[in-house]
């Protein structure tokens, strides 16, 4: 435990962030303080949204102004005190995305170390470090420019020779018929844009194909241009590929991909370095070779280095990489892309980072870091977060896994609902006094669950054959069709590979509801994602003998003054942006004339100002009635029509994702870890959810950590044993009650030790 004094506590008073209710607050530092809650309550407003805003804006001021003008710039939150805060550092679940070039030992910084390793024991040495590293020129491959693969324009794919010009002869909406491109060919004067490619001459096809240094005439509406000739390959190659696939934005590289054939670089055979820094070996093996190790077989090979000479390299490598190690993701290589990292692994990644830093006094802010955890590791995420919070360090995380919270000093309950029914402290203290409040939480963690009575029998079942992809082992599993059916197993054990990858591609009619961003802009309200703005419009126009244009911010009806946003910012360059309130909408978006018609007795303001709960009692559209109740479903009744979805919590973001898929038709469902951002409470109208789709015909099929979904299942498919290369094997299918008698299984492990607890 931190020695740090009682008294010295981050202050906040008369918040009012979002949907916070004055809420004033003392949070000790030097301490792990969890906060809980139902989704929707107010947790990220008050951790994100006020904490680590102040804490990043008030960092920024003290900065030059030419500096700050280059910084993002943070509003101040609505609050009236905010004391005694230090540096924030977030640690989120955004991907950690970056290119081709970032890798999991680039961002660890793993990487590095290696080479200096190499560079001062390798046999023999390629020279300076800089020499071992693929993102400088000197030591990547020149033949793939560092990226181990090469891309190569298929004229198969991207020509087809029985065509002419004019009927499309090259494929790619890139050069569509009519286009730019098209024409510095059809219209070039070089060829006959009516014949088939095929019965070009070989001159004539090399010209098409490879051409350059002249120029032609191509005639325009008005005048004749005159353009320098570029053969197809070139200029596909040029504007293409030249840059790599990462350069193109993603309309341009779906195209291109569709085209290209990609392989492993014939030179350095995917080792992405050049010949001098492949040639340097460490008991047999290169730094390319040591890179595409896990991190667990890494260990052991640096293990085997007993050069006392490079004995101080060696320990700096093995303390970054048991870090980890520890976290629970020793299955990973060096060399995997950080792209392909999910949004839990890379979080754990960012924390292993802060661990090896010699700071100290800083304030950690988590995001929900059990994500993706499977139980067993959720005490290598307690120890890690313990660790920074033994450093000097305050910790803060928004959490809704019991043995998190259960591993803080302090613990701060939010609600008591959510939304407009959310927004105060509705408890304080420890999780001993947690578990007997009189709160949401409180009330959840005293209530255990067991297996469910009795499982429905499947009707069916659909086949994944032959699975084969990352680790999976060539798996043959029969998934039950008109039942609910979880996939289990430990981070990095082939779940996702298994059913977001083999199975989606062989069944491709399946409704996929992953984490991926719903994609929403600053005008994206709930009303508009469900997609009922348009019949409430025509409802407005038709009562009011209108346009429904006028009934739309982003249309006629939009204010004039701050264009339908209900707010103004003004930008003030080396300043904070400060926002205000529209004067002349007063904040409601709508210019007058608009809000002067009506439906129902209420004006589009008031309409939009509804709850979903309120709206469906107000419309009597079968269709708008519909698409709201899937709101309900999900567990959002409280959200207003016309909220911003930039103020909904993570949570809330990925059921209204849902609740849009459950418009889409189809007999199969998958869900990719659907507990995310969920508290127990709301888990439970999850799995009420679940059992209506599958009550009405339907299969589900469940990616998932969460015992309570496990419980509830129909029927396991157990992966494992382990993670990686230790992992891609189904180790167990059945039902939920046979599982408890399986004796490798670790999901099995676990969920006894939850049964033995709701037993008591």
């Amino acid at each position: 435990m931190s020695s740090r004094r009682a008294n010295d506590s981050i202050l906040l008073e008369g918040v009012r962030q979002h949907n916070l209710k004055n809420v004033s607050l003392r949070i000790p530092k030097g301490q792990l303080t969890v906060f809980t809650g139902v989704s929707g309550s107010g947790k990220s407003s008050l951790v994100f949204g006020t904490i680590a805003v102040e804490s990043q804006r008030q960092l920024n001021e003290t900065f030059p102004w030419f500096i700050r003008n280059r910084l993002a710039k943070y509003e101040r939150p609505r609050a009236e005190v905010m004391t005694n805060l230090s540096t924030a550092i977030v640690v989120d679940q955004r991907p950690i995305g970056g290119n081709s070039r970032s890798t999991v030992g680039t961002m660890t910084e793993i990487s590095p170390i290696l080479r200096v390793l190499f560079s001062r024991h390798g046999e023999p040495s390629a020279g300076p470090s800089t020499l071992y590293s693929f993102n400088d020129p000197q030591g990547m491959c020149d033949e793939c420019q560092g990226l181990g693969r090469t891309v190569r324009l298929d004229l198969g794919l991207l020509l087809d020779e029985d065509k002419s010009l004019n009927e499309g002869a090259i494929r790619s909406p890139l050069f569509a018929v009519g286009g730019f491109q098209w024409q510095l060919y059809a219209q070039s004067g070089l060829f006959d844009p009516d014949k088939p490619v095929r019965k070009f001459t070989a001159k004539e096809k090399d010209l098409l194909l490879h051409g350059e240094g002249f120029k032609v005439k191509r005639p325009g509406r008005e005048l004749t241009h005159s353009n320098e000739y570029e053969g197809l390959v070139l200029r596909f190659n040029r504007r293409y590929l030249k840059n790599g696939l990462d350069a193109l934005k993603d309309k341009e590289r779906k195209a291109v991909e569709q085209v290209v054939e990609a392989g492993v670089c014939a030179v350095c055979k995917g080792g992405r370095l050049n010949k001098a820094a492949l040639a340097s070996r460490i008991n047999g093996k290169n730094i390319a070779d040591f890179s595409a190790l896990e991190v667990s077989e890494l260990l052991d090979e640096l293990a085997r280095i007993d050069d006392p000479v490079a004995k101080s390299v060696v320990q700096a490598a093995v303390a970054a990489l048991e870090r980890v190690e520890a976290i629970g993701l020793g299955y990973l290589s060096l060399d995997r892309e950080t792209s392909t990292l999910s949004g839990g692994e890379g979080q754990r990644l960012k924390t292993v980072r802060h661990l090896g830093s010699s700071l100290s006094d800083l304030t950690f802010i988590f995001d929900e870091p059990s994500v993706a955890l499977h139980p067993r590791d959720v005490h290598r995420l307690n120890e890690l977060l313990k660790a920074l919070r033994d450093k000097g360090n305050t910790v803060l995380v928004v959490e809704h896994n019991p043995d998190v919270m259960a591993a803080a000093d302090h613990l701060v309950d939010m609600g008591p609902g959510a939304g407009t029914h959310g927004g105060e402290i509705v408890f304080e203290g420890t999780y001993r006094q947690l578990c007997k409040a009189d709160t949401p939480t409180g009330r959840r963690l005293r209530h255990y669950t067991g297996l469910k009575e009795q499982v429905r029998e499947p009707d069916g079942a659909l086949t994944i054959k032959h699975a084969k992809l990352n680790n999976l082992r060539d798996l043959t599993v029969k998934i039950p069709t008109g039942v609910l059916t979880a996939v289990t197993g430990v981070a990095g054990s082939g779940k996702s590979s298994l059913i977001s990858g083999v199975f989606a591609r062989q069944y491709p009619d399946a409704v996929m509801v992953d984490q991926s961003s719903i994609g929403i802009s600053s005008r994206s309200t709930p009303a508009t994602y469900v997609d009922i703005m348009d019949t409430v419009r025509k409802m407005f126009a038709k009562a009011n003998d209108a346009d429904p244009g006028l009934f739309s911010f982003n249309s006629t009806g939009g204010c004039p003054a701050c264009q339908g946003r209900g707010v103004i910012q003004t930008d003030l360059a080396y300043m904070d942006p400060v926002t205000v309130t529209c004067e002349v909408c007063e904040g409601r978006r709508y210019r007058d004339e608009a809000l002067e018609k009506t439906l129902g007795g209420k004006n589009i303001v008031d309409v939009l100002g509804l709850t979903v709960e309120e709206a469906l009692s107000f419309f009597t559209d079968d269709g708008v009635v519909r698409k709201l109740a899937m709101l309900r479903e999900v567990g959002l009744s409280y959200l207003t029509l016309g909220q911003p979805l930039s103020t909904l919590s993570g949570g809330e973001r990925q059921r209204l994702k849902l609740a849009h898929r459950l418009r889409d038709t189809g007999s199969v469902f998958v869900f990719d870890e659907p507990t995310t951002g969920l508290h127990m409470a709301d888990v439970d109208t999850l799995l009420a959810l679940f059992d209506r789709i599958v009550g009405e015909g339907n299969t589900v099929i469940v990616v998932e950590h969460d015992l309570e979904v496990v419980k509830h299942a129909d029927w396991v498919i157990d992966l494992g044993p382990g993670a990686g290369r230790h992992g891609g094997q189904v180790l167990f299918e059945g039902t939920p009650s046979d599982l408890t008698a399986h004796p490798e299984s670790i999901t099995a492990e676990y969920l006894r030790a939850d049964l033995k607890r709701a037993a008591r």
